[in-house]
């Protein structure tokens, strides 16, 4: 491996600068060019009418721009490549990519799939189905290695600009604008290519596609990412508190990077600790770099996303916040919301995922006019299965309305106007009480929480979009943590999102999409639906470090017994309470499970005329009413 990226690099150092354009061609060339192969289109989509095991694989590397290692020589990027064979002959074919850090650790899909090579420098087993199912119609797949990870030089930032820079060096050599190599040092031309890129990928592979897009490099087409990370802060903290401690991106970068180079990129993953901020969780240029909200405004690409509703590992507040940028920069967009957790499509609505998948690939990367993009934007899966649609999210006619914290004979009340007369909430923050007992048993009072309850609705109500709290309170002690949670006590069948497999059940039957070999035969095991009845389910959640009431980048420390206003998101949801169901609002201090505790234990009062959640109620005050809230 080092021998091979010596080569590589000697390579590079000693590639010419010029070369040579051809003015003219033969009638014999000029007559294999009209006879060129082309994709075939029918019913509205292209159709695989290409070989799958004749097809044409490779490994190209392209030296980077950057150094992630530090030793004095930039990153070598590799990326394998398979392609129909009639690329040979004139076929010229868009690009499908997954860029990842996972290929030969974590591997990819619910198969667990690693990348394998054959003994020659080629794959012969290439994880996911792209390749069996696209491959065939007439594209292209390049499945890309991150910096640091496989068969790139480097070591993996976990977010950093070396990683979001990664698919921007293949992108920029299909297209012509840098050099690659093969293993011997040979140079190798994309000449094959169409000039459109596609890329696609769950997680992190997600967070790369969306990293590479806000480069706004030229010739990337396309995005598809699935519960791509968004926003590197968020991952790892929230509203000033962290969530994911002992220096996680450090963590995450040493799970990446293969076993025999953990060693050797140590003081790469030392430096991100040194500058990761886990001291306070606040926000600084370490997790400004890491942030694809914020550059939003250079994406070219139209994006087709997916993210799971229940998601509590890439929770989806990095879909909305990514979904909001992109609603006001005007990119074109699609959006999947679905039940499950931290799921790929392909296994929990698999044949429509494909179908879908294949329409948007066609339309973006091979012009096909199927009518995709005159359809409704948003598919949003109610309950196990039951999908509906709408033309935007949040869902239209969806209004911010208050719902004020009140008393109550036992538990508090939640009610459209606040108390008549000022009152208050008290409490004590108990940093070992578990979620379980946040929220059940909502009409008891205890010591270590506030819960308010609305009467049992009397119609349905829509909430869609990211609910905010505000408490206006005060406490004992000099810190403290505000937790809410919003929870529809009723009883129903849902989505079983926080049993194993997060939604689904794997079963041991398998189904096809596309063509194979008798390594990579393209065949996945198959899913059903996990579901439970349950008395009550937790709808969304939000946590915040009262230091951070004023920024994210500074704490200011409480003075004791003063009153504040402590104002912070909740995750975003599209969610129904039904009819006879309640609506709890818990409040509690620290939140276990969900970040660092504090262990002030401080005494709260909440000012309850002044502290109130905001719901997006599609249909606003109305539709609450109605609800007989």
């Amino acid at each position: 491996m080092r021998r091979n990226v010596r080569l590589w690099r000697a390579a590079f150092a000693v590639l010419p600068v010029a070369a040579v354009a051809v003015l003219g061609a033969a009638p014999q060339a000029l007559a294999q060019q009209q006879a060129a192969p082309s994709i075939v289109v029918s019913d509205g989509v292209t159709q695989p009418v290409f070989g799958y095991a004749d097809a044409i694989r490779e490994r190209v590397f392209v030296e980077s721009t950057f150094d992630s290692d530090n030793d004095g020589l930039r990153d070598v990027i590799a990326f394998d490549i398979i392609r129909p064979k009639a690329t040979e002959n004139g076929l010229k074919v868009p690009v499908v990519m997954d860029a990842s850090p996972y290929y030969s650790t974590s591997c990819r899909g619910n198969d667990s799939q690693c990348k394998h090579d054959d003994g020659t420098g080629r794959l012969d087993l290439w994880p996911l189905f792209y390749d069996n199912y696209f491959v065939p119609r007439g594209y292209a797949i390049v499945l890309l290695d991150m910096a640091g990870t496989n068969n790139s030089t480097g070591c993996p930032t976990t977010g950093g600009e070396t990683d979001n820079l990664s698919a921007k060096m293949a992108i920029n050599w299909l297209n012509g604008r840098t050099a690659g190599r093969n293993a011997a040092g040979q140079t190798v031309k994309a000449t094959w290519h169409n000039g459109k890129t596609g890329m696609i990928g769950k997680s992190y592979d997600g967070a790369l596609a969306e990293a590479t897009a806000v480069t706004g490099v030229s010739g990337l087409t396309t995005i598809v990412p699935i519960g791509g990370v968004s926003e590197w802060y968020d991952y790892t903290r929230s509203n000033g508190l962290v969530t994911r401690a002992n220096h996680y991106p450090a963590s995450l970068s040493n799970t990446v990077t293969n076993s025999s180079r953990r060693a050797y990129c140590k003081p790469t993953r030392d430096a991100l600790s040194a500058q990761d901020g886990d001291a306070t969780g606040d926000y600084t240029s370490f997790w400004n770099e890491r942030s694809y909200v914020k550059k939003a405004d250079k994406i070219k690409a139209s994006v087709f996303m997916v993210h799971g509703l229940n998601d509590d590992n890439v929770k989806p507040d990095h879909m909305s916040k990514f979904w909001y940028a992109l609603a006001e920069n005007n990119v074109p967009r699609k959006l999947w919301l679905s039940q499950e957790g931290h799921v790929d499509p392909f296994d929990f609505r698999r044949a429509e995922w494909v179908r879908t998948l294949h329409r948007w690939f066609d339309f973006w990367l091979q012009d096909v006019q199927n009518g995709i993009m005159d359809e409704n934007r948003v598919d949003i899966e109610r309950s196990a299965d039951v999908w509906e649609t709408h033309a935007d999210w949040p869902v239209p006619g969806t209004v911010g309305t208050d719902i004020f914290l009140k008393t109550g004979p036992n538990a508090g009340s939640l009610g459209l106007v606040p108390v008549e007369k000022p009152a208050t909430g008290k409490f004590q923050d108990n940093p070992s009480q578990s979620q379980t007992t946040m929220v059940n048993n909502p009409t008891t009072v205890t010591a270590n929480r506030l819960a308010f309850l609305s009467a049992p609705l009397t119609a349905p109500l829509h909430i869609s979009g990211t609910p905010t709290v505000r408490l206006r309170a005060s406490a004992d002690q000099t810190a403290t943590n505000f937790g809410v949670i919003l929870v529809d006590y009723g009883r129903a069948e849902r989505v079983a999102h926080t049993q194993t497999g997060e939604g689904i059940t794997t079963l041991t039957t398998k189904d096809c999409w596309g063509e194979g070999t008798a390594v990579d035969d393209g065949c996945f095991r198959q899913t059903v639906k996990r579901v439970a009845t349950t008395d009550q389910e937790l709808v969304t959640k939000g946590v915040m470090d009262a230091l951070n009431r004023q920024s994210i980048r500074v704490e200011v420390p409480l003075v004791p017994g003063e009153t504040y206003n402590f104002d912070f998101p909740l995750l975003p949801e599209d969610y129904v309470f039904e009819a006879g169901h309640q609506i709890g609002v818990i409040v509690v201090g620290s939140y276990s499970g969900y970040g660092q505790v504090k262990q002030t234990r401080a005494n709260i009062e909440v000012a309850l005329k002044s502290s109130k959640i905001t719901l997006p109620i599609v249909g606003g005050t109305t539709a609450a009413r109605a609800a007989g809230l």
